[in-house]
């Protein structure tokens, strides 16, 4: 991942076409490794009262309980139910940008998420309790030195509870993981990537599974119901 990052970055002069180029390598290495249950995608994220979140550069969705991902002029548009985490992906780790993930993260969490019973064979099961999205940052470097020192901290410290930051990986630098108790567990910058998916793909086990939406809830919208 470095390698293709640093390519990307040394060839693709563009700034757009290069933030671009960076999303999709990590939505086909996190496509290319977590389970076959989880998506991947860059989409806006919506509820059923009609309010859609920013952009997202990467959400990890599941379609099992919630199946409708639609499609408007190339842009998806993923139900608040069926996400599990969403990432902002950046260049480097800085003030700036961890502000920006933060907001990102914001927009998802405002918004309205449905719960209904889910029937299996062996009869109904309740539903469940919609959990807290989990919500991180990725980049290839920091700006920082160490990355997770002061600054890090300060900036981390005041963002409000909807902004929180779960977890994150700074290529080259190492990766975090935001602890129940408020601290932060870190990696070695020789580790970040192995470190970022282990406690990524725990976090996502954590979770279980997503919601069943109420699709007629969804349906609303339609004239002819």
């Amino acid at each position: 991942m470095i390698k293709k990052l640093s390519l990307i970055r040394r060839h693709v002069p563009h700034a757009p076409t290069k933030g671009a180029a960076v999303e999709l390598s990590w939505i086909e290495f996190l496509s290319t490794y977590l389970p076959n249950r989880y998506s991947v995608d860059s989409a806006f994220v919506v509820d059923n009262t009609g309010k859609c979140s920013d952009q997202i550069d990467l959400v990890i969705y599941d379609q099992q309980y919630s199946p409708f991902v639609f499609f408007h002029s190339g842009v998806k548009y993923i139900p608040a139910e069926s996400v599990y985490a969403i990432f902002e992906v950046k260049q480097s780790l800085n003030k700036q940008h961890i502000e920006y993930a933060a907001d990102k993260a914001e927009s998802v969490r405002a918004l309205k998420r449905t719960s209904v019973p889910i029937v299996h064979a062996g009869g109904t099961y309740p539903p469940r309790p919609v959990f807290d999205i989990v919500a991180g940052i990725i980049t290839t470097s920091s700006d920082w030195t160490p990355p997770f020192g002061k600054p890090f901290y300060e900036v981390t410290g005041a963002l409000k509870p909807w902004q929180r930051l779960n977890i994150g990986c700074t290529l080259d630098s190492g990766s975090f993981l935001l602890q129940p108790d408020g601290t932060f567990e870190s990696s070695s910058n020789e580790e970040s990537l192995i470190f970022f998916f282990i406690k990524l793909f725990t976090q996502l086990q954590n979770l279980g599974t997503v919601p069943a939406m109420d699709i007629d809830l969804y349906s609303q919208a339609l004239d002819s119901i």
